[in-house]
């Protein structure tokens, strides 16, 4: 399966972000990090990580009695393809109109600005 192919769901990218953080967990580490923000089922999770490992979103040692989960999928290229995918289906391929909407709808801190025209001058030097 290619990475193009591979779209996380929702309850897939949350599962992600705790893989991303730990590097590599338990269902049940990954199922009491998400429960302590929101209600869900141990076995919800257990099955959300099954299917992720059959769609290549994780690995998974089983060579122990207790399988460890690892990310399959880097996060930048995940963020990458989501927000792709968005500019698409949201702003009509505008990358600026997504900007302007992220920078207009919160406020981004000093050093945020800062990097932020930073990737503005690497930019306009290319």
């Amino acid at each position: 399966m290619t990475s193009k192919q591979i779209k996380p769901t929702e309850g897939e990218l949350e599962i992600l972000q705790v893989l991303w953080d730990k590097g590599s967990a338990t269902v049940r580490d990954v199922h009491e990090h998400i429960a302590s923000y929101k209600d869900s089922g141990y076995t919800t999770t257990l099955k959300l990580m099954q299917i992720m490992f059959e769609k290549g979103l994780v690995k998974r040692d089983d060579s122990n009695k207790t399988h460890i989960y690892k990310p399959n999928v880097s996060k930048e290229k995940t963020q990458q393809q989501m927000v792709g995918k968005m500019v698409d289906a949201l702003f009509g391929g505008s990358a600026s109109q997504l900007v302007m909407q992220a920078l207009g709808s919160s406020q981004p801190s000093k050093e945020e600005l800062e990097e932020i025209q930073q990737m503005l001058n690497d930019l306009k030097k290319q």
